[in-house]
């Protein structure tokens, strides 16, 4: 063997006893990184709720951080959280679906690569830019049709949510419909029946799993959204169902709050942490049961 042989051989192998360490160091610092995280909001959410009622915390109707009797009940706040999400949902998700639907069965290949890149360049858009978006041509589009509307209110946010929200589904979607087989197209149409009714009979309920999924995940992401709820559905921590109104979600008030305001140690500093975990807990519950689905939705194509 030559010199050089040796030379690479034993680079490789130092390469190799290296891989090991630098790897699980990279992972016990992803891992150190989400144990500290979900301490401080642990410790921080546990001090708070020490001094105000846990029970009231998540079914109190009134956000009064400020008041001379402060009342810190989170309803209002999770239910804007809702509002939003649910919204943006009921205006992404039909667009997304069908738009992965068109390019994994119908569109032709420079129609795909223009959709592609125009969903891939609609994900790459920064969430203030959509903000502003909102606030400047959504907010008065929809005051023009409807002049009571809030300068601030939660149908633009849900509406330029569902905006942003339209690659995830998309990608996510026509991800699900690539797992499903083949075959099953095929056989549809050898069986004599419309491309239309095969996708709708059977390839979108077999890719259905895949497809929930999608759903969950990006109202996971609508449900962290900041920026665009921030500038479109204003601050106005109130329990209302109307879209017309305004509202404060959950991560506005945590944006309003990172500004420093609260002195440390006080009840107003506390609530901040006590949110930030409730978030937490909802974009985790939401991504875990995407995830589940997503898993059962692959399991069922193997089958």
């Amino acid at each position: 063997m030559t010199v050089a042989g040796l030379s690479g051989a034993g680079s490789r192998a130092l390469g190799d006893r290296l891989a090991g360490p630098a790897l699980l160091a990279c992972t016990v610092v992803a891992v150190g990184t989400l144990v500290a995280v979900v301490g401080v909001l642990g410790v921080e959410t546990g001090r708070f709720l020490t001094q105000v009622s846990p029970v009231r915390f998540v079914t109190e109707v009134d956000w009064l951080p400020v008041a001379e009797e402060p009342r810190f009940g989170v309803l209002p706040l999770l239910a804007a959280t809702a509002q939003i999400a649910v919204g943006a949902a009921v205006f992404g998700v039909p667009f997304g679906l069908m738009t992965a639907i068109y390019l994994e069965h119908y569109a032709g290949a420079r129609a795909e690569r223009v959709l592609t890149a125009a969903t891939a360049l609609l994900a790459g858009v920064p969430t203030v830019v959509y903000g502003y978006f909102a606030l400047n041509f959504v907010t008065p589009a929809i005051r023009g049709r409807w002049p009571g509307t809030e300068a601030f209110n939660a149908l633009s946010a849900c509406l330029t949510v569902g905006l942003m929200i339209l690659p995830t589904v998309v990608v996510l979607s026509r991800s699900a419909l690539k797992s499903v087989p083949p075959a099953l197209m095929e056989a549809g149409l050898a069986l004599g029946a419309g491309r239309g009714r095969v996708v709708a009979r059977v390839l979108v309920p077999a890719a259905s799993g895949g497809i929930v999924a999608a759903v969950f995940l990006a109202m996971a992401r609508a449900v962290g959204e900041t920026m665009i709820v921030t500038l479109a559905a204003g601050n106005q921590a109130q329990l209302t169902w109307s879209p017309l109104e305004g509202l404060r979600t959950l991560t506005a008030f945590i944006a309003q709050s990172s500004l420093g305001d609260a002195p440390t140690g006080t009840l107003q500093y506390g609530a901040f942490f006590a949110v930030s975990a409730v978030l937490l807990v909802v974009c985790w519950g939401l991504q875990a049961s995407g995830r589940f689905l997503a898993s059962r939705g692959r399991g069922a194509t193997a089958r």
